[in-house]
């Protein structure tokens, strides 16, 4: 937790000059919850929101403990992410099922509302094709 705290403190210094692509942290800020619905609404392979191992030992980092993706499942959610556009995952969702489905935030007034997580959609797709290129396993929480 400690070395995670520094690099995202880091990042927050440099005050955006770093792109997804060059980060070591990337946070979803709050649209966790929307991005959560879509993907699992799209099958998607890997779960990015939450992670899918948990990290042994590891005490809770906010909402509950870190958990990881393996680099190999990185790179299939890299390649999962890069042939998908905010688009397709967006495809027959409307407000009222986000409304009725209490995705965090309530937020969901209007169709243009969907639109929230198109750019954090953008950057995490770049985050996870760099992870995924430099081999890396990359470790989840919320907070």
């Amino acid at each position: 937790m400690d070395l995670a705290e520094e690099i995202r403190d880091a990042q927050e210094e440099e005050d955006g000059e770093t792109g997804p692509a060059e980060t070591r942290h990337f946070s979803t800020h709050q649209t966790w919850n929307l991005l959560d619905f879509l993907l699992k609404r799209s099958l998607f392979p890997v779960d990015i929101v939450y992670g899918e191992e948990p990290l042994p030992e590891a005490d809770d980092w906010g909402y509950g403990p870190p958990r990881y993706v393996t680099a190999d499942r990185v790179r299939l959610a890299a390649d999962a992410l890069t042939r998908m556009t905010y688009d397709q995952l967006i495809q027959g969702v409307d407000h009222p099922e986000l409304a009725a489905a209490e995705i965090y935030p309530q937020l969901w007034d209007s169709p243009a509302s969907l639109d929230w997580a198109r750019d954090v959609f953008t950057s995490l797709t770049e985050f996870f094709r760099a992870a995924a290129s430099d081999g890396h396993a990359l470790v989840i929480w919320l907070d």
